[in-house]
């Protein structure tokens, strides 16, 4: 479904894609790990189109969409929910998501109006339930907690119906439990919707529990790729990431 063919991209000289060559078929559940400054959030931001590529392709399908912009991304079926929440303080869940849903659909002088279309109300409580926000539908978006606003920033993307979902770091700045609960929420998404998930992420517990396959970056190029296990025991893994991140996170 999703495949990168020799990607490139430098920033001042700096090489941070350095010839990525991966493919990622419909359905799957994939992790992206390495080290800090490995090129992994660079390689989601020429996915969606935030930067052009140097070099490189990046089907979907059989298209080439390196280098539209991030809209026509959207439009042919990728979205994306971030590191940091993107979020509308001052609207409720529910204003939030229909305005998402009116967006797509070309109905966004409709967010506003008395009665919304009962279309998008259907759509936007499907994501809602999907999320686990449905009991915080009336409640403002600022007001949410950490975790539920990252939830609700997945919802974002959701409304826009892609068949590619990328996360940034899920579970960053959640304590243990909350980590556990948002994964959790992620796997089962993953499952009902059965959609292309690729989600970077740096607790190696996670990863190693629900990803079916796990692609490491390093330098801005591939390092490995493989089935958990073969991952945990890769020499090369180990000794570029695994040997201190791993071990500190369990310790």
């Amino acid at each position: 479904m999703l495949t990168v063919e020799n990607l490139h991209k430098s920033f001042g000289g700096v090489n941070a894609i350095n010839g990525i060559d991966l493919k990622f078929d419909a359905g799957t559940l994939t992790a992206i790990i390495g080290p800090n400054g490995a090129g992994k959030t660079s390689f989601f931001n020429l996915i969606t189109g935030a930067f052009a590529p140097d070099q490189g392709r990046i089907l979907f399908g059989t298209d080439d969409i390196a280098g539209l912009s991030s809209p026509d991304i959207v439009k042919r079926g990728i979205g994306r929910a971030f590191q940091i929440a993107s979020i509308f303080p001052s609207l409720t869940v529910r204003e939030t998501i229909l305005g998402a849903v009116n967006a797509h659909r070309g109905w966004h002088t409709k967010l506003r109006r008395r009665f919304p279309l009962g279309e998008a109300n259907a759509q936007a409580d499907e994501v809602m339930e999907l999320v686990g926000l449905t009991a915080k539908a009336d409640k403002l978006s600022g007001n949410l907690s950490h975790g539920d606003q990252k939830l609700l920033d997945i919802a974002l993307a959701l409304a826009l119906e892609p068949r590619v979902l990328l996360l940034d770091e899920p579970t960053a700045g959640m304590g243990p439990e909350e980590r556990w609960q948002m994964i959790d929420t992620v796997h089962k998404l993953w499952q009902r919707k059965q959609m292309t998930l690729i989600f970077i992420e740096h607790d190696m517990d996670i990863v190693f529990k629900y990803a079916q396959t796990i692609r490491v970056l390093s330098y801005g190029a591939v390092l490995a790729e493989g089935k958990p296990d073969e991952i945990r025991n890769h020499p090369k893994v180990i000794e570029a990431y695994l040997g201190t991140a791993y071990e500190k996170g369990r310790g």
